[in-house]
């Protein structure tokens, strides 16, 4: 071993001894973090046991992968994960639509005060708890009194029952969630156009190209690199749709199209009191998500070059 190499180590040591008071006030998030987030995992072996909670996890009977069989021969196992996969890409392509073209729009606005209002004015959603706004939307939406069924009486349409069609139910999850966080989500993109040369935009405006051209050949192109990691980040969050908004909002007749994974986990489960079952289908989802997340990860840095870690 060289002395430069030896020199190294000793200043890394050193910097590490320098900073134990960062290390302190790291130390109760990496406590709970480990009671919270490591230890539970022991409980991951209840995928593949027929637990009984009388007997407990050492006492219950082990049988290998009969509960992932029985997963995937559960007659509502299929229409649970497509039901996830297809609320959570519609989220996914309308929520990134919605919040990319309200950063374009509220970058161009030049009055400070009307532009700090407006934010204000779609963030605030953001910070509701969907089990206010669930009630909120059960309301307005009520088939026969709801203030906006009474609005399609006025103009001379029937009511619908959005809570309670199949079809209506996915709709209504989509923009109610698209609603919701579209303005919160802005703020990354908000953040990447404020980092964009202005140079880039007084050469374009010389060479006589206007908001459109500058939008479509400037402002996109230096943001693929923002957008391409928003994409990972929501790509890997794919099957977690939202169980509070869903528990929330959804009822027994749209558990055709309205129930997902979380929902059936949680009935499966605390409900009908089947942890095993409940646990295996957990698992998968979480496994899943982990390939989901490095598929992502390399689709991002091939696409914009842009490393996580």
């Amino acid at each position: 071993m060289n002395t430069a190499t030896t020199i190294k180590k000793k200043e890394k040591i050193v910097r590490r001894k320098d900073n134990w008071q960062l290390y302190l006030m790291l130390s109760p998030a990496v406590v709970l973090a480990f009671i919270f987030v490591y230890i539970p995992f022991g409980g991951i072996v209840m995928a593949f046991q027929d637990y009984k909670p009388y007997l407990g996890i050492s006492g219950s009977k082990w049988v290998g992968w009969e509960q992932f069989k029985f997963m995937f021969e559960y007659p509502d196992s299929v229409q649970v994960f497509w039901n996830t996969l297809r609320i959570s890409l519609l989220k996914l392509f309308f929520g990134t639509v919605s919040t990319l073209t309200f950063a374009l729009l509220i970058n161009e606005v030049r009055k400070k005060f009307l532009r700090s209002a407006v934010q204000t004015f779609v963030f605030l959603p953001h910070f509701l708890s969907w089990v206010v706004l669930g009630g909120i939307f059960l309301e307005i939406l009520d088939p026969t009194n709801g203030l906006v069924n009474e609005a399609l009486k006025v103009i001379g349409f029937d009511p619908i029952f959005f809570l309670g069609d199949n079809n209506w139910f996915v709709i209504t999850v989509v923009a109610s969630d698209v609603w919701k966080e579209f303005g919160y989500g802005s703020i990354v993109f908000l953040a990447a156009l404020a980092g964009i040369n202005p140079a880039l935009y007084e050469a374009a405006q010389l060479d006589g190209a206007g908001r459109w051209k500058q939008t479509l050949h400037i402002t996109l192109p230096s943001i693929v690199p923002t957008i391409a990691v928003v994409l990972t980040l929501s790509i890997s969050q794919v099957l977690n749709v939202g169980f509070d908004q869903i528990f929330n909002l959804y009822n027994p007749l749209v558990y055709g199209k309205g129930d997902i994974i979380d929902t059936f986990v949680y009935r499966m489960g605390l409900v009908d009191g089947n942890y095993s079952f409940s646990t295996a289908v957990g698992l998968f989802k979480s496994v899943v998500s982990l390939f989901l997340i490095l598929g992502a990860y390399r689709i991002a840095y091939k696409v914009a070059g842009y490393k996580i870690f």
